[in-house]
């Protein structure tokens, strides 16, 4: 029995859109390593500035009630993980799927099907990608040379993808050459 061109010859038929691939659609592939390297490190200043402005503030809360409130600092920890992972679900499993750093050089985070990320997809993708990091060191980011898509282990892991934006494909395919 034909499928009507979606899934594999003998599976059955899936109303599922086909993954994203550069054979099909290069312009959502093009240049997106540097731009992903560039994206993360605006990231780390957007997630560090606050940070920094509130351990300032906790250290000086402790100078004003002679040291009893640098007790705060024990929670300083936790609490720079749970903004972190608010940052990173709200923005990637927000409407642009992008955080502040990819939107700034038109990056976005889909499914490998070009559907949006949920909320709970963004903020393990963080997590993810620290755990790969500690656990096997920075070698394991060369993975994204290694296929075609340009995913790393995370990305593999979570089903996700990191593409051009619409805009940005536009102007890799001289449709749209305004920036």
């Amino acid at each position: 029995m034909a499928n009507a061109g979606f899934g594999r010859p003998n599976e059955p038929y899936s109303d599922r859109p086909a993954e994203l691939g550069p054979e099909l659609q290069p312009e959502l592939f093009e240049g997106v390593v540097s731009r992903r390297v560039l994206a993360f490190l605006v990231d780390l200043v957007v997630l560090a500035v606050p940070v920094i402005v509130g351990s300032i503030l906790v250290f000086l809360f402790g100078i004003v009630t002679l040291g009893l409130g640098l007790m705060l600092f024990w929670l300083f920890t936790p609490a720079v993980i749970v903004w972190a992972l608010v940052y990173y679900g709200s923005t990637l499993g927000g409407p642009y799927s992008a955080t502040i750093g990819m939107r700034a050089v038109d990056l976005e985070m889909r499914t490998v099907h070009g559907e949006a990320c949920s909320t709970l997809q963004g903020a393990t993708h963080p997590v993810l990608f620290w755990l790969s990091i500690s656990a096997v060191t920075p070698l394991v980011l060369l993975v994204c040379f290694f296929n075609r898509r340009k995913r790393l282990l995370h990305d593999i892991v979570l089903g996700t993808i990191v593409i051009n934006t619409e805009r940005r494909a536009r102007r890799v395919l001289g449709i749209d050459p305004t920036f």
